[in-house]
């Protein structure tokens, strides 16, 4: 698992990083509308840098900027991003996202997360991994509060989470003044239950456009709809 994760225009080290590469980070990374053409972008809880590399890749935005608490895993974002083809318009801040929502005056015209979300306690258990994971180390209220902050007033947000906290999410966002346009519901197979939602807002509260997406036909056999949305970044789709 701490091998580095070869994209097809990019590689991720991950040797140092609580959370590896997951299905999540990449749906959210390929997923994401550009249609509004950012010109800055903010990846929260960057990671590995891996959603920052993928929208860099994606788009011609001339700012992408990262924020990343963890020690480890912001010195292992910096060098993915100096490592990739697009390090000029990549830089990651050591900050937390409320430090950050306090002190930056720009907003951004697209922010993403894949945020942490096992809101239940998880006790004795406080490895990096489970801190990661952690609703607790950022809250949703906080997310939300942060990001109808740090946006602008015609940009977008994405976001994935569990299927479970969509509601409540929903109406978190609303309240930061935030509405869906997009809702896409993940299943891992046909008769699988939804087990993830990759939601996009923005301060316009237009008709939202929702579908479901299945990631498997059986094991290793993708959707045709799954290997035209990562097909960019997977050595093998």
């Amino acid at each position: 698992m701490n091998k580095p994760f070869k994209f097809k225009q990019f590689t991720i080290h991950q040797d140092r990083c609580a959370m590896k590469v997951g299905t999540d980070g990449v749906l959210l990374g390929a997923w994401t509308s550009l249609d509004s053409n950012p010109t800055s972008i903010l990846d929260i809880g960057a990671g590995t840098g891996l959603i920052a590399l993928q929208l860099a890749q994606r788009s011609n935005a001339e700012t992408i900027d990262a924020i990343e608490l963890d020690d480890k895993a912001y010195e292992q974002c910096v060098q993915n991003f100096e490592e990739s083809d697009w390090g000029d318009r990549l830089f990651c801040y050591h900050a937390s996202l409320l430090e950050f929502a306090d002190e930056i005056e720009e907003t951004y015209d697209l922010i993403a997360t894949n945020p942490p979300f096992y809101s239940e306690d998880v006790g004795r258990k406080t490895s990096s991994r489970t801190i990661a994971r952690q609703e607790n180390s950022m809250p949703f209220e906080d997310l939300t509060n942060a990001v109808s902050k740090l946006l602008s007033k015609k940009g977008t947000f994405a976001t994935i989470i569990p299927f479970t906290q969509e509601e409540r999410f929903l109406s978190l966002s609303e309240k930061s003044g935030l509405y869906p346009f997009r809702i896409t519901r993940i299943k891992g197979t046909p008769t699988a239950k939804i087990k993830r939602t990759l939601l996009q807002f923005s301060f316009e509260n237009i008709t939202c456009i929702k579908n479901e997406l299945v990631i498997e036909i059986n094991r290793h056999e993708y959707t045709f709809d799954y290997q035209e949305l990562t097909k960019s970044f997977y050595l093998k789709m």
